[in-house]
């Protein structure tokens, strides 16, 4: 047990360091996507009803639920395949499989590469670039966004995807190795593509959007409290105190248990209002404002949120090694 332990540790430092280094490969097949793919697959004939104009709540809720329940028994069955299969034939070739597996639960270079995408194309190229590149990463409508609206979304996602990208899924890798990660991932994808609160997904992706509230309670205040630390320590530009504050204060101030907990605390240590009214599928949704507008966004505020994101991930990498160093010990 302590061997297979030690090989954990390896192969989860290892994966973390390769998302630095190397993120997603563009080229190879991605098990993020083909989760994805199940999902959509699935949605087409469970939904099937709904196309066709037959409503009924709770049937629709039931076949919600299945879908979820039918896409995260084939995530752990293959990845616990992969892992175990390949650990059973050696535990330098599981521990190179569970570091791949690692590296693609994790998406700390990729946020930070297409948050830094849309930063260029804002001080660079044209507002329709900057909005194409937003696109890639927010669920909002785009094309009535000006500069700032482009801004703010993207500090927006950074902020809550520190958590349901970065810190969330290393805790649960960190705990359950790439099995235990997989199905978080797959969880939240689910969450991604079907836990809207629109006439489609009302009641065929609420289930879907309940697990995900469950498996991010937690992650999301570990993280946001993680944050409020690194607002601390990096400089002029953060304010750790006044992201503590605005925490306090904005923490719920979103439809989701989860979200404004990040949002909050970037809010504060960057000293920005966020979140406010955006639209969705066509579709204007009131939400309340995060934070005080103690200064106008500019982007430079993408680089400042991404070197808060990648701040929090360090944090987060040592507290993960530190339990995981402790288990060791302890054995």
């Amino acid at each position: 047990m302590k061997t297979f332990v030690l090989y954990h540790i390896a192969a989860f430092e290892a994966g973390l360091l390769l998302d630095l280094l190397v993120g997603d490969p563009r080229r190879l097949p991605h098990p993020i996507r083909m989760i994805g793919s199940l999902i959509a697959a699935l949605e087409r004939r469970l939904a099937r009803p709904i196309d066709l104009g037959v409503r009924n709540p709770r049937s629709e809720f039931a076949r919600g639920a299945l879908l979820w329940a039918l896409v995260v028994l084939a995530t752990a069955l293959v990845t616990a395949a992969l892992t175990v299969g390949a650990y059973a034939v050696d535990l330098r070739l599981g521990a190179l499989v569970e570091a791949v597996l690692t590296c693609y639960i994790l998406a700390a270079k990729s946020l930070r590469d297409e948050c830094m995408k849309v930063c260029a194309a804002l001080r660079n190229g044209t507002l329709d670039d900057a909005r194409r590149a937003v696109a890639m990463i927010v669920g909002r409508d785009v094309d009535a966004l000006d500069a700032d609206g482009v801004t703010l979304a993207t500090v927006e996602t950074a902020a809550e995807n520190a958590s349901d990208g970065i810190v969330a899924p290393m805790l649960y890798t960190c705990l359950g190795g790439p099995i235990l990660g997989m199905i978080y991932k797959a969880v939240n994808t689910m969450d991604s593509m079907i836990g809207y609160r629109n006439d489609r997904y009302e009641f065929f992706g609420k289930f879907a959007a309940k697990a995900d509230d469950a498996v991010n309670f937690l992650p999301s205040r570990i993280t946001a409290l993680i944050m409020i630390a690194a607002s601390f320590v990096l400089g002029k530009d953060y304010s750790g105190r006044n992201a503590w504050r605005v925490f306090k204060r904005d923490r719920f101030n979103h439809k989701s248990p989860n979200s404004a907990q990040t949002e909050s605390v970037c809010a504060g240590a960057l000293g920005l209002r966020l979140a406010g009214d955006a639209c969705y599928f066509g579709k204007l949704v009131k939400k309340p404002f995060i934070g005080d507008e103690l200064r106008a966004i500019e982007p430079r505020d993408i680089p400042r949120v991404c070197r808060l994101v990648s701040a929090s991930e360090f944090f987060a990498m040592t507290l993960c090694l530190a339990v995981l160093a402790a288990v060791y010990f302890a054995l």
